[in-house]
Formats: structure tokens, C-alpha cells, sequence
């Protein structure tokens, strides 16, 4: 599994793992709102940091230390040449956790070279202090953001303040949907799916019922990478029980979802099993029977025990 700024961090402390948070919930505490004005933007600077070194490498960083940082707080320390980040770009960041006790270093991705990229630069996506900061940012730029998990909602950690400095390194778009070469021999008897002009699907079941193996259907052949064991699927997907009843549309949502495939029980099997090997630009069609999606408990109201669900999965990022 490819080492995350998030994810690395995660598994370290809890009080790391809470950026993870701060950067997809707009509910996390939020010191540098988008309507703040330019003083209180100032005003949440971070003093007594600096960074040196190549841009895009990996920086030396320095601060005083012992210091205290707000929730929120963020110093851009070294100002990238590439290009700028823009509404919608998908940003690959290195990340370095410190320690703003002792200056000791936390957690690193640089090492191993194995940026993180999940972070979407979306105002629905990141709360408003990571969207404000990182949006017009130019690739190779370093910035410094504060945690501080007594000023948070998170829960306490032996380590409670820390400074995660994230370089982004790349930047990329997302397809909106899947793009590539229709498939034409799929088989007669599986379920048709059609889509509208923006590429969301509908589906007519076409018969279709219980199954006892997976029936994992290219619909659409994308160009992109092929994902592996160790990837991060970013999909579109709607997903039906096989008397046509939906059950769940990222579409609906307007939003997609990060699929680790890497992981066991962060995704049902039948999606595991049946988007490895596929690539990105691709769109899938997944009848998966009940032992490798929820079994005979169902899932909740919607999924009844030892039920046979179907989705149609749009890939259209991978990392």
C-alpha cells in the first residue's frame, strides 16, 4: 500500500490522524474561514517557521521550538515555480509531521517517495482553510499548517500540537466520467445499462437474478493505469438491487469515492475483486453476490440479507 501523508500519519497518532479530517470535513474547526477578512487571515499566520532547500524536494525545516500554533493556522514557507493549483486539480503533496515541542520529526512520506494523492482541491470536499490556502498555489510551494487538538473537536493524543508541512509536488483533473472505447461483446443476458449526456447510468436489469460468483462486465475500456492491489480507485457509482431498486448514486451526491483497494473491510470484496486489473477512464459493471458483498445481515434498510447487488463504477482517477 502506497504511503499517505493521511494515512502514515494516521497510524501514528490520533492527533495526526486529524488532519486527515480537517482536510475533508468542512466541519472541522475552521480559524481561516473563506469570508474572514485579510487582517484575520494575517492574523493566523504562523510565526517562527522557515523552510529551505530545492523546491520540491524535501525541505529543512526550522521553528522555535517550544511554540504553540492555533487549529488552522498556516505559513507558506517556500513559494512553488510550477503550475497553479486550480479549483478541481487533484494536488500529490509529501508530507512532514513536527513536533512543535522539540522540533522532532514525526512522520515523513519523502523517504520512501510516495506522495499522497487525495487531496482534491474542491471547496465540498476541503474545509474552507485547506481550500482558501491551497487553491492559487503553485506546484512545488511548501506550506506549513498548524494542528492543535485542544482548540479541535478531535480527541486527545499524547502528542496534541503539531505542524504538518505538506510540498505539492503534481497536480491532475479528474475524468468526469468514463471515457474510452465501448465494449461490444458484452454479453446478451446481463443487465443494459444506458447514460445520460453527463454520463450518469441507468440500468434496466434485464432478468437479471441472484448470482452465486461475481460477474466483474467492462463496459467501457479507459487508457488510463491499471489499477493493482496497492491502489486508490477515485469512482463514480450507482448501485441497484436486481428488482431495479437504487440504493446508493455517488451521482446523485455529486461526488466520488476514494476505493482503497489495498484494504480489507473498507470496501466490499465484490468491488476489490472486481476492479483490480481495470483501468482508469473505465466503466464496470459489477453483479456480486451476497459472500462478497453483505452476507446474509444485509446492510441496513436498504440491502436486505443474502441479497445479489449491482453497481455501475465509473473510474476516473487512480492513485
Amino acid at each position: 500500500m502506497r504511503n499517505s501523508v493521511f494515512r502514515v500519519a494516521a497510524k501514528m497518532t490520533a492527533a495526526i490522524a486529524s488532519l486527515a479530517l480537517c482536510l475533508t470535513m468542512s466541519a472541522c474547526s475552521d480559524s481561516s474561514d473563506s469570508d474572514d477578512s485579510a487582517s484575520s487571515s494575517d492574523a493566523n499566520q504562523i510565526a517562527g517557521i522557515t523552510a529551505t532547500g530545492e523546491l520540491g524536494e524535501k525541505p529543512t525545516i526550522k521553528l522555535h521550538t517550544p511554540m504553540s500554533v492555533e487549529d488552522g493556522a498556516y505559513s507558506i514557507l517556500q513559494e512553488g515555480d510550477g503550475e497553479t493549483v486550480e479549483d478541481g486539480d487533484r494536488v500529490c503533496a509529501q508530507g512532514v509531521a513536527i513536533n512543535v515541542e522539540d522540533g522532532s520529526e514525526l512522520m515523513s512520506t519523502w523517504e520512501d517517495d510516495t506522495p499522497d494523492c487525495s487531496i482534491l482541491v474542491d471547496s465540498d470536499y476541503l474545509s474552507s482553510t485547506y481550500y482558501d490556502v491551497l487553491k492559487g498555489q503553485p506546484i512545488n510551494t511548501t506550506v506549513a499548517f498548524g494542528i492543535n487538538e485542544n482548540s479541535s473537536s478531535s480527541s486527545s493524543s499524547t502528542v496534541s500540537s503539531y505542524i504538518m508541512a505538506l510540498t505539492l509536488v503534481s497536480k491532475s483533473r479528474d475524468l468526469e466520467k468514463a471515457t474510452g472505447e465501448e465494449v461490444t461483446d458484452v454479453p446478451a443476458d446481463l443487465p443494459k445499462v444506458t447514460r445520460d449526456e453527463d454520463g450518469k447510468p441507468s440500468i434496466d436489469m434485464n432478468g437479471q437474478g441472484a448470482v452465486d460468483e461475481l460477474i466483474a462486465q467492462t463496459l467501457i475500456k479507459g487508457d488510463g493505469e491499471t489499477l493493482t492491489d496497492s491502489s486508490t480507485a477515485v469512482v463514480k457509482y450507482t448501485g441497484w438491487l436486481t428488482d431495479g431498486t437504487q440504493f446508493d448514486s455517488s451521482w446523485d451526491r455529486g461526488t466520488t469515492f476514494d476505493a482503497d483497494l489495498s484494504s480489507s473491510g473498507s470496501i466490499i470484496q465484490g468491488w476489490k475483486d472486481g476492479l483490480i486489473g481495470q483501468t482508469v477512464g473505465s466503466q464496470v459493471l459489477l453483479v456480486i453476490p451476497a459472500d462478497l458483498a453483505y452476507g446474509d445481515s444485509g446492510s441496513g434498510d436498504t440491502i436486505p440479507g443474502g441479497a445479489t447487488i449491482v453497481f455501475v463504477v465509473d473510474i476516473v482517477a487512480a492513485y
